[in-house]
């Protein structure tokens, strides 16, 4: 299912995110030296091969909220966007942390011309954010900077269980009534 905002569409799928052959440039809910590890990390980097980790290594260790991009390498797409979101409870202030991964993610896939991005839910796994807390900052923010955007036309959110993508579906239907 899709939804059309301000001339831009979004969607949200149950999957995987190192599988969306469609999808110019993946979002990598990194860790902070951008190396493998479990989860969306350890999806992405088994995915794309061991230059991925070789690319990041001039960017680590890379600060809560920070975001930098890389080539996708063996992976369907043409870039992939590191971005290191707050450990809840830890990386202060949580909110505004979260929020500029969404943003500054953006807006490296608009300097970079990539027309879709696809995201996980960023730090709702072992780095602990509420899960609606964290899903109510990823669709607002993008929501609120989507439309500021001329190349990004596209955003899918890729959610590995069925609940979570459910809840993004309910979220985007609520925001977009």
């Amino acid at each position: 299912m899709f939804w059309e905002y301000k001339g831009k569409r979004l969607e949200v799928v149950q999957g995987d995110i190192a599988s969306q052959q469609d999808i110019d440039a993946v979002v990598n809910a990194a860790n902070a030296r951008l190396e493998t590890g479990g989860g969306v990390a350890g999806a992405l980097h088994c995915g794309a091969g061991p230059e991925l980790t070789e690319a990041g290594r001039k960017y680590a260790p890379l600060a809560p909220g920070e975001a930098v991009i890389t080539p996708a390498f063996q992976l369907p797409n043409n870039k992939v966007i590191h971005c290191l979101g707050p450990v809840y409870g830890q990386d202060t202030p949580e909110d505004e942390l979260l929020k500029s991964c969404y943003e500054k993610t953006l807006h490296l896939g608009e300097k970079e011309k990539q027309g879709s991005i696809a995201f996980p839910a960023i730090s709702t796994g072992v780095f602990g954010f509420p899960f609606e807390e964290a899903l109510d900052l990823a669709v607002d923010t993008v929501l609120e900077v989507l439309p500021e955007l001329e190349h990004v036309e596209f955003i899918r959110f890729v959610l590995f269980s069925s609940k979570e993508a459910e809840a993004y579906r309910k979220a985007l239907e609520k925001k977009l009534k």
